[in-house]
């Protein structure tokens, strides 16, 4: 059974900064890319960023590039996304996503096991 498991997520000002994580159980970690979506109500879920599994070259969407950064740390079997520079339009429910094999993707129909999600809330 794969679970993700995201955190870090909260109510900040613009400006600001937030680190998420996403903490995998249940498969090996290090032979997987990951990616982080986003969703608000009424909307698709949305491409953030995809990191493959040599974490080598991530691939970002332009609206946070130059702002967001992924990492992983296939030890401790977790991804983090930090965010700065944070923007109100940046609010929505974040889920980590695991795509088995070791290219990333920016669809999210590649991506087969998904974490229950993290409310980021940015106000101006």
């Amino acid at each position: 059974q794969v679970q993700l498991v995201e955190s870090g997520g909260g109510l900040v000002q613009a400006g600001d900064s937030l680190r998420l994580s996403c903490t995998a159980s249940g498969r090996t970690f290090s032979n997987v890319a990951m990616g982080w979506f986003r969703q608000t109500p009424g909307k698709e879920r949305e491409f953030v960023v995809a990191i493959s599994r040599s974490g080598v070259n991530p691939y970002y969407a332009d609206s946070v590039k130059g702002r967001f950064t992924i990492s992983r740390d296939n030890a401790k079997n977790t991804v983090y996304l930090q965010m700065n520079s944070l923007k109100p339009e940046d609010t929505a429910v974040y889920y980590c996503a695991i795509r088995p094999s070791s290219w990333r993707s920016t669809n999210n129909y590649d991506y087969d096991y998904w974490g229950q999600g993290t409310q980021v809330t940015v106000s101006s």
